[in-house]
């Protein structure tokens, strides 16, 4: 996987290229991950990026040239088919889903703004996927952007030390994670599950399998209602609810 980030702080990208799991996949040669500054494109010595909004208001707004020239830069050095995704408050709502779909394209441009916005007119030609990873408003698309570019990375094959571990994650099967213990086996009177003791990999499945349907209708109750059950899930399901009653 190849990524390219456009960013006026290339250096909040690249600090993540030395740790973690984008650090390992890096070293590996399983994810290629470069950046580049709008400010190499513009056209006067204050290397200017921004100006004031049309129409008056606060703030300023991110122009269209540099923008754009470092775009085009950046798919100059992608595989022919990888889109160009903004991050911004006004996008869809990035989940697992979405983080399947990038996964699955041969590269990404990721172009984090900054200021009150981009001009309306780079994102009506030069972006195809605008996503927000939540309700609330950041300085810029930096962080946002590590957060795809780590929601990504761990879906790529050969990343994650047990290839079944991203299939185990919160949200990869539409449920929240169950819980999940070690050693020792008691702590200030807690104890681990016997069931997770005795060796029983179809009961450890099943119980497994029920709590994340349990924490999932407990604390994301949409989700379940999103959710296309199994026959499995929704006996699980009505059984959880039974105890509750």
């Amino acid at each position: 996987m190849q990524i390219a980030v456009v960013t006026l702080f290339p250096r909040m990208i690249e600090a993540v290229l030395e740790w973690g799991v984008i650090g390992r996949a890096v070293q590996r040669g399983l994810l290629r991950l470069t950046t580049i500054d709008p400010r190499e494109f513009a056209q006067d010595a204050h290397r200017t990026v921004d100006d004031r909004p049309y129409g008056g208001g606060p703030g300023m707004v991110m122009k269209v040239a540099p923008l754009r020239e470092a775009l085009a830069r950046a798919r100059e050095a992608l595989p022919a088919g990888s889109p160009v995704v903004v991050l911004s408050p006004q996008g869809r709502l990035f989940d697992q889903d979405t983080a399947r779909d990038l996964a699955g394209r041969p590269g990404l441009v990721l172009l984090a703004g900054r200021y009150e916005g981009i001009d309306e007119r780079l994102m009506e030609r030069d972006v195809d996927i605008e996503v927000s990873i939540g309700d609330y408003v950041l300085s810029g698309g930096e962080i946002p952007a590590l957060a795809v570019i780590d929601a990504v990375t761990r879906l790529l094959p050969g990343v994650l030390g047990h290839p079944a571990s991203a299939g185990q994650d919160s949200f990869a099967g539409g449920l929240l994670d169950c819980p999940h213990y070690t050693r020792p086996e008691e702590i200030d009177g807690q104890r681990v599950p016997e069931v997770l003791l005795g060796g029983d990999h179809r009961a450890v499945r099943r119980w497994r399998l029920a709590k994340a349907l349990e924490r999932t209708w407990r604390r994301r109750p949409e989700l379940i209602d999103e959710q296309a059950l199994t026959e499995e899930q929704r006996m699980l399901l009505d059984e959880v609810r039974r105890q509750e009653t």
